[in-house]
């Protein structure tokens, strides 16, 4: 049994809670912010405050993890790969975000069908919309919110529990 008739909205389930940087920043910058933040993907905007796109953490690994040329020329050893990786990031730290910010990424408004947030995040292989209007970032909507919410809307019935005795029967 549904309580709801009405079409739940991506504004009743995202949260406003995200992480962002500033377009500027450096690589440096948006690791610590995603570890201090526990975020997977930031939320970039501009100096006004515009979104300007996400970066995923697993862009900036990507950018400083050792391709096998690499790893040979490392030694082709485990420890060899880490120490270039080491020092790849190390050359990266320094860096602009700019080259691995997605500057057009699929985004939610606040008043579309949280269904069609749900079929985005499956069908393309993502834990996290930005919800945007108007060129303003207001938040964001995982596929955990979009749980969360779904599940908040069905109401179950009461448990009865009728004739059961404090020794089970």
């Amino acid at each position: 049994m549904f309580a709801r008739m009405d079409p739940l909205t991506v504004r009743e389930a995202m949260t406003n809670r995200v992480a962002r940087i500033h377009q500027d920043a450096s690589i440096f910058q948006a690791a610590h912010a995603a570890a201090l933040a526990g975020a997977n993907t930031l939320m970039v905007v501009d100096a006004a405050g515009n979104f300007a796109g996400v970066l995923a953490d697993g862009d900036i690994l990507r950018a400083a993890l050792p391709d096998i040329h690499e790893i040979v020329d490392a030694g082709g050893s485990v420890e060899g790969a880490f120490d270039r990786f080491l020092q790849k990031a190390h050359q990266l730290a320094e860096l602009p975000i700019a080259p691995l910010v997605v500057n057009d990424p699929v985004v939610v408004d606040p008043d579309d069908h949280v269904a069609k947030a749900a079929v985005t995040l499956v069908e393309r292989g993502i834990a996290m919309l930005p919800v945007v209007r108007d060129g303003r970032l207001l938040g964001a909507i995982t596929r955990a919110d979009i749980c969360d919410a779904v599940v908040g809307e069905v109401t179950m019935p009461p448990v009865s529990l009728g004739a059961v005795s404090a020794n089970g029967g």
